[in-house]
């Protein structure tokens, strides 16, 4: 398997998916990577020459954010939400959504299973 910016990618794919598992890389940039680097997406990875995937290499590393620094980026990002106690910070700390969504009912990827709470059976009257 090569590897490129730190990460064993599958060579058993077109390089344009392959570069996909870097975290970072989605469909668009791998598109853009292989245009810069003048390589057809659909040539698979094993068949690639090593300055090939050295060329691809020095793109992501030159031009990208990728793996470790972007997810630490990230991690800053909303740590200064936190730190600076606006509502986008507040949801994250609570664990709820912060773009707006709904959370009467679904929400339950950042909320978690649900919490049953004993509740009034009935009225009585």
């Amino acid at each position: 398997m090569p590897r490129i910016a730190g990460v064993d990618i599958p060579d058993n794919k077109p390089i344009r998916i392959s570069l996909r598992y870097i975290y970072g890389v989605g469909p668009k940039f791998a598109e853009d990577i292989c245009k810069e680097a003048g390589i057809d997406g659909h040539t698979r990875a094993n068949t690639l020459a090593e300055d090939d995937l050295a060329k691809l290499a020095q793109i992501i590393d030159n031009n990208f954010i990728v793996e470790g620094a972007l997810r630490r980026q990230l991690g800053q990002n909303v740590s200064r939400l936190r730190d600076i106690r606006c509502y986008r910070g507040e949801r994250h700390r609570r664990g709820l959504p912060c773009h707006g969504q709904r959370t009467r009912t679904n929400a339950r990827t950042r909320k978690g299973r649900k919490k049953t709470v004993a509740g009034k059976k009935g009225v009585k009257g």
